[in-house]
């Protein structure tokens, strides 16, 4: 694009690691910062701005886009762009940005120490031992050497969680929509060999309509043998209470979940507040916050100090080579 930097206004809609404010200010652009308006009150301003640089405060949809006449782009400091109506800002001729280069590390750390904590119970085993118990045999675990892990979607991630186990003596098989994008840490296969084959499955998706509760009772019962799940992609990938079910009879042996079907569109809280009040929970949700095979983490995958940073940078990067 030939314009001129010092014409592009951009409104940063949520607060993000100081540098890429500080490096977007010094390469010439305006920057304007809105944190507490609703939706509604930025569509009535969002005509004066040629950017904007979101995480996942609200859903940027065909009302919103309408309203935002001179926009020439969207930079979403994530991975993922599932809260952007992207066909319609594409039809707009809006430049999508996103950064999943700059927390794939984070992630593919993120989801091996879920992997090994699950296979040796040290979740279970703490919690033994702060309430006083010093059990051994009932914490015994399995090795991660000699296993299958099958990983689904083979991008930024699912690459990134592969290079992690190159270290260890495992088969890495991967399934991936797209062709040929295996490397050499994981050999890509159909999803039928993959379920014939994994003791492990690691999700790497988007959300989108076709990934939407794509692991449910007939996915789950597809696996030739008992598998232990991971998923650091999206909560509604995910049927809940088909996984529930799947964990009560033994299908899978444990679940490592980042992100839960229930969370808001925003990430930041669950669609219902945590309380001890478990009447107000799901069934599913209850079980899950009870069971020793169970692993939660609230949605931080890629949430390091490190990956703050990178995805800042990812950020500005992206936006300056847009106007070089």
């Amino acid at each position: 694009m030939k314009v001129n930097i010092k014409d592009i206004k951009i409104l940063h809609l949520d607060s993000n690691h100081p540098i890429l404010l500080n490096q977007l200010e010094k390469a010439g652009f305006i920057n304007e910062e809105d944190y507490t308006a609703t939706k509604e009150e930025i569509e009535e301003k969002i005509q004066n701005y040629q950017g904007i640089i979101i995480r996942s405060r609200f859903k940027i949809d065909k009302t919103f886009i309408d309203k935002a006449t001179n926009l020439k782009f969207i930079a979403r400091v994530g991975a993922g762009l599932e809260s952007i109506d992207c066909e319609y800002a594409t039809l707009k001729n809006i430049t999508l940005i996103a950064a999943p280069e700059g927390n794939r590390n984070a992630v593919g750390e993120h989801t091996l120490a879920m992997l090994l904590s699950l296979l040796n119970k040290l979740n279970k085993a703490d919690k033994s031992i702060r309430a006083g118990s010093w059990i051994r045999e009932g914490h015994r675990g399995y090795e991660l050497d000699g296993k299958t892990v099958g990983i689904i979607g083979y991008g930024n991630m699912g690459k990134s969680f592969a290079k992690k186990l190159s270290g260890f003596d495992v088969e890495v098989l991967c399934y991936d929509i797209l062709k040929n994008v295996s490397d050499e840490n994981a050999k890509q296969v159909s999803l039928k060999e993959l379920k014939q084959n994994s003791d492990i499955i690691s999700l790497h998706i988007p959300w989108t309509p076709e990934t939407d509760k794509m692991v449910d009772a007939n996915f789950i019962n597809e696996f030739s043998k008992p598998f232990w799940l991971i998923n650091t992609s999206r909560g509604k990938n995910i049927v809940t209470d088909d996984l529930v079910e799947g964990l009560k009879s033994g299908k899978i042996l444990g679940a490592g979940l980042d992100v839960l079907e229930y969370e808001k569109l925003s990430f930041e809280d669950l669609f219902l507040t945590v309380t001890n009040k478990t009447s107000e929970h799901p069934k599913a949700l209850k079980y899950l916050l009870y069971a020793d095979n169970v692993l939660l983490t609230p949605h931080i995958a890629g949430w390091t100090f490190e990956s703050h940073e990178k995805l800042a940078q990812t950020i500005v990067a992206k936006i300056c080579d847009l106007y070089s």
